[in-house]
């Protein structure tokens, strides 16, 4: 009879925190991922990357949790002009060399924890999936109405990206990439 009552007791707490929360889609068209890398003498490239879906978890203003999947296709470059080296930039990227895209079409963002905002701005814990490898990832939230913006900086090697590390090869010189890059990101909510 007790475990009876004890069930019945959590199933209504749980239906009074689910009616409190509310989902929210993320507007993929408005959104934006732009991506930056560096070689490690300074010279960079970007682009952007478009979110595929997305969503967040609402409870009072608050983020509970959120997932979101990016489009690996879709990654393009911004900075190089000539046509046929932006081709062959964007080929190298998408080869296993880096992302995998033919494998590996989707990277997942899994928000597992979230604080307050405080100031417009929270610190968030997830889970990053990329080539099928699942790390942990911290960054800040920025909130600004239905907008939400965040920087957050990758280990590529973490996710066995290891062309061009000068952690794994030697004699790299001006060719050694970053092992870190970022993805800023302009979230917009519906």
């Amino acid at each position: 009879m007790k475990a009876r009552i004890l069930i019945t007791v959590l199933a209504i707490i749980a239906m009074v925190a689910s009616a409190n929360a509310q989902t929210v889609k993320a507007n993929v068209e408005a959104s934006a991922l732009k991506w930056t890398g560096t070689k490690v003498v300074g010279s960079s490239h970007y682009g952007f990357i478009k979110l595929k879906e997305g969503s967040l978890e609402l409870k009072k203003g608050h983020i509970q949790k959120g997932h979101f999947v990016i489009d690996m296709k879709s990654m393009t470059n911004i900075d190089v002009e000539n046509e046929e080296y932006n081709k062959k930039l964007i080929g190298h990227l998408f080869s296993d060399d880096f992302f995998g895209v033919e494998t590996y079409p989707t990277a997942t963002l899994a928000l597992a924890s979230v604080t307050k905002f405080k100031n417009n701005e929270a610190t968030a814990k997830g889970q990053l999936t990329i080539k099928g490898q699942v790390h942990p990832v911290e960054f800040t939230i920025e909130k600004k109405d239905n907008d939400y913006i965040a920087s957050i900086t990758v280990d590529r090697t973490l996710y066995g990206i290891r062309y061009g590390s000068g952690s794994f090869f030697d004699n790299l010189g001006d060719k050694a990439i970053s092992n870190d890059f970022t993805m800023d990101v302009s979230l917009v909510v519906e």
